[in-house]
């Protein structure tokens, strides 16, 4: 095997076939990135001529000016196959510690466990955990610290139509988007110019529900770079005097939509219902031009009516029939030391910090 640099648009073929993808991987997500301070890399193993893993690494110096290397959504790799994994990451950190890097994060978009829509571990699924064991093995520990979620609730879209999807929508859900409709709420999707408003309704509910929200640069910017790909939409809901009263955020890449940010004024909630025809509209848009899967995206864990995130649980399992939606689980971030002394120095802070 080969440990090789790779061109952008070499590394964005391989990702477009990946069966591990993610709209994070990308050349797009580098440049965001690198708006940011952060220099971007990509690097791929190739098995005689073919390209078997690849990776959008990229850098910033985060402790004492060491770097740390992280991948959003990555690497790219079967993480079942023990000597490409260890090949991988043992010449990844041999770059990083030879460009003064001290840590590596990796967050992969790799499933764990086959699930039902109730969490439970289907009997008889498939079961990733061999993964977990090469990553172990390969001196990556998991890690709690994540931009991107553990869990998630997924809609199979399977082919169907809008119509057949609508018609295994729980009643409760059919009902309320009915009632949106009925009272006059629109859905459209929003220009770039008009992005403060969805800005000022996604702080407003951070706010509320206690979430820091993103810069109205970063849904610029995410405008920016994925808009001419048709692989972002920003929807809003306006009530019948043209008031915005709900907006959303879906990335569109690959087989996926998913359904990454929202917001929704308080005041207007309970009498329309819009978040219910926001999610109709895109769904109806991800059936129509044929996507496989609709990402309701982050749960904070396994579905319990303990947890406080648990009343969106059951928001998004109402777009779903028993046979279509599941949680999935991923197999979560990791990271390794790059440089053990840094590493050592850095945990040692961080535990007398919290003492």
């Amino acid at each position: 095997m080969q440990f090789i640099l790779l061109e952008p648009e070499e590394f964005r073929k391989f990702a477009n076939k990946s069966l591990y993808k993610s709209f994070y991987q990308t050349p797009e997500i580098a440049k965001l990135r690198e708006q940011n301070g952060w220099t971007a890399y990509y690097f791929g193993v190739k098995n005689d001529t073919k390209l078997v893993a690849a990776t959008m690494l990229v850098a910033r110096p985060t402790f004492l000016g060491k770097s740390t290397y992280y991948c959003p959504g990555g690497p790219l790799l079967d993480y079942e196959d023990a000597a490409l994994v260890d090949f991988f990451f043992k010449n990844l950190r041999r770059y990083a510690r030879s460009h003064n890097g001290w840590l590596l994060h990796i967050e992969p978009y790799y499933e764990l466990r086959e699930r039902d829509r109730s969490g439970e571990a289907l009997k008889g699924g498939f079961d990733h955990t061999e993964a977990l064991r090469n990553l172990k093995s390969a001196g990556l520990t998991p890690c709690a610290t994540s931009d991107e979620p553990k869990y998630a609730f997924v809609l199979d879209l399977n082919h169907r139509t809008p119509d057949q999807l609508f018609k295994q929508f729980k009643q409760n859900t059919r009902n309320l988007i009915h009632r949106a409709e009925k009272n006059g709420v629109k859905v459209r999707e929003l220009s770039r110019e008009e992005l403060p408003v969805f800005k000022q309704i996604t702080e407003s509910t951070s706010h509320r529900r206690d979430f820091q929200d993103k810069p109205l640069s970063y849904y610029e910017a995410m405008y920016d770079l994925f808009h001419d790909k048709d692989q972002v939409k920003f929807l809003v809901a306006k009530a019948p005097d043209g008031t915005p009263i709900s907006v959303a955020m879906f990335m569109l890449y690959g087989d996926e939509v998913t359904y990454l940010f929202s917001g929704s004024d308080e005041k207007y909630m309970k009498e329309y219902n819009a978040q219910y025809l926001i999610q109709w509209h895109m769904i109806k848009h991800a059936a129509e031009h044929k996507f496989k899967r609709y990402n309701f995206y982050g749960l904070q864990a396994l579905p319990n009516e303990s947890k406080k995130d648990y009343g969106l649980y059951t928001f998004k399992k109402g777009f779903a029939s028993d046979n279509q939606g599941h949680v999935t689980e991923l197999i979560g971030a990791h990271e390794a030391p790059v440089d053990s002394i840094f590493y050592a120095l850095h945990h040692f802070l961080h535990k007398l910090k919290h003492r």
